[in-house]
């Protein structure tokens, strides 16, 4: 049994963007603890004979966009192909995810890292700009007072609590009552 998962990527990577949100499915189902690890592959190229794109010959960039195109199309993820803000610097937006993950956890960073992947392939947002950072922050935040308001919504009052169908249980010694109340369907 996998205990760990290291997932190593650049926020800018188009081919991260396109595995995200499977990635993140199987990490979550797998029960496994995720390290969530943006890398400098500026870095990592010459050590292991990779190029940046702007290096590589006419024809790989050329096929690379064919492939981006392909890919999009099988995975139904939606890609601007040659975004506004691409090739990116990325390391602001790579130290963002991790505060995020050392503040709230892997899957924050999860999302953060999706938030940023679509800026970039989708919304064609700037992520080296403070700005665009912050106003990523800011949409998590706003998930984060959805959370709250559909505890609120739901009767919650202390953590942690567990919503099954509409019916509350509180506390972690609930477990059982929530262990019952999902096998009386079986």
């Amino acid at each position: 049994m996998i205990t760990s998962i290291d997932y190593y990527f650049t926020p800018q990577s188009p081919w991260a963007y396109f595995g995200h949100a499977r990635f993140t499915k199987m990490a979550q189902a797998s029960k496994a603890s995720l390290r969530v690890r943006p890398v400098d592959f500026g870095r990592v190229f010459p050590i292991s004979g990779g190029l940046p794109l702007g290096k590589r010959a006419p024809q790989r960039q050329a096929y690379r966009l064919l492939e981006m195109q392909r890919f999009s199309e099988q995975l139904a993820v939606p890609m601007n192909l040659q975004p506004d803000f691409f090739p990116v610097q990325s390391d602001a937006a790579a130290r963002l995810i991790i505060a995020v993950d050392l503040h709230d956890g892997a899957s924050a960073a999860m999302q953060i890292s999706a938030a940023l992947f679509s800026a970039v392939w989708v919304q064609q947002r700037n992520i080296a700009d403070a700005i665009v950072l912050a106003e990523l922050l800011a949409d998590v935040q706003a998930q984060y007072d959805a959370n709250t308001d559909a505890a609120i919504a739901a009767g919650v009052f202390g953590a942690p609590s567990y919503v099954l169908d509409g019916e509350l249980f509180w506390g972690q010694d609930r477990l059982d009552f929530v262990a019952r109340r999902l096998n009386a369907g079986d």
